[in-house]
């Protein structure tokens, strides 16, 4: 088991290979990290009675959810009370809560007044280490390995490159909506605000001989294990229902057993719950951390991609100066990181290229060399 942790401006993305294998993937944004861990001083904004719970203000402007059963008794609003952020912020909900902390960190909370991020989160890179505690960490900036000295000390090992050109071609099919299974079928992703769909589409992965159900159900079986791969490293999260190509109802109930096998080597310890009557099978998988497509969308996201562009050029050809034109809500996204803004200048030595381009509209951006 090795791990590679790919460095830009702004982001790292990590990957967990096993042989050949990538088995994790997770990115970490430390200038806009997603707050799962930290430590809160925060107050007690509303008591909801018929949510069983409160909303509770955070340093920053987030306002997070804190169930009853994770509270402390007696909490009324305005009180100060300590939390961690059990679950990031993700479509379109606030964070999830706990009060479950510990008495030196609840020593440090009454120790001040007023909203305050009391520490931080582990990051991407850390969180994979204590998942695989054997595992050496091949990092590719001498700057980003001096920030994960004092948690990987000893593990760490410094690279010119963490990713070579199949593990990047293999992170970029992540953010795509379709991905190849065995046999030539394929599937689609796609999320909704109540749940995200996969739809199994078995292309020539059944034209083998024999009867159609038949063909199917090998076809379908011989794909599970790399579908069950793909709903971990995209950190699909929450309600999951999976289409499987063709087969009839009874004989897709079969198949629900042996997903679950798939599904048992995943951290996140998701549930097959059963099949529904029009044949989808569901899955709930627990998830602290933003999905993938969450990860990938937006200015922010886009911005870093950009920046990550015009890093590449700039260590391909020492000599250029790149300038990254940008609609106005990704320069302005980027402007407001101040990690990605040291990593640039850090890293390449130049002024900090992102130029705002009022022509351009949502999430564009162009790279001029």
């Amino acid at each position: 088991m090795k791990l590679l942790a790919s460095c830009s401006p702004g982001e790292i993305r990590v990957a967990a290979l096993s042989g050949d294998e990538m088995v994790d993937f997770a990115i970490w944004r430390p200038g806009c990290p997603d707050g799962v861990g930290d430590l809160h001083r925060g107050l007690v904004a509303a008591r909801v009675s018929a949510m069983a719970g409160c909303f509770v203000r955070l340093a920053g402007g987030a306002e997070g959810f804190l169930p009853d059963s994770d509270a402390p008794e007696g909490l009324t609003g305005g009180a100060a009370v300590g939390v961690r952020v059990r679950r990031a912020a993700r479509g379109g909900k606030g964070p999830r809560l706990t009060g479950r902390i510990s008495d030196s960190e609840l020593a440090q909370v009454e120790a001040g007044t007023g909203l305050a991020l009391l520490k931080r989160g582990p990051g991407a890179v850390e969180v994979l280490a204590a998942r695989y505690p054997g595992a050496e960490v091949a990092v590719d900036d001498a700057g980003v390995m001096a920030r994960l000295r004092p948690a990987l000390e000893g593990r760490l090992r410094l690279v010119t490159a963490a990713f070579d050109a199949e593990t990047e071609a293999a992170v970029a099919a992540l953010g795509e909506v379709e991905a190849a299974l065995p046999g030539g079928a394929r599937m689609s992703v796609t999320p909704t605000p109540a749940l995200v769909a996969i739809d199994v589409d078995l292309g020539a992965a059944s034209a083998m001989g024999g009867s159609k159900t038949r063909a199917q159900m090998a076809a379908n079986r011989a794909l599970l294990p790399a579908l069950a791969r793909q709903i971990r490293l995209r950190s699909l999260a929450g309600a999951i229902v999976v289409d499987l190509g063709g087969l009839p109802v009874r004989a897709r109930a079969r198949l629900a057993l042996e997903l679950t096998s798939a599904l048992a080597d995943d951290p996140a310890k998701p549930r097959v719950l059963g099949i529904t009557a029009l044949g989808l099978i569901e899955i709930l998988r627990p998830g602290a951390h933003p999905p993938l497509h969450e990860m990938l969308a937006g200015p922010h996201a886009a911005g870093l991609a950009g920046l990550r562009a015009a890093d590449s050029l700039v260590r391909a050809t020492p000599a250029s100066a790149p300038i990254l034109h940008a609609a106005p809500a990704v320069e302005a996204a980027l402007s407001d990181d101040t990690v990605a803004r040291d990593d640039w200048t850090r890293r390449t030595g130049r002024p900090w290229p992102v130029r705002a381009e009022a022509t351009m509209g949502g999430c564009q951006w162009r790279l001029e060399p």
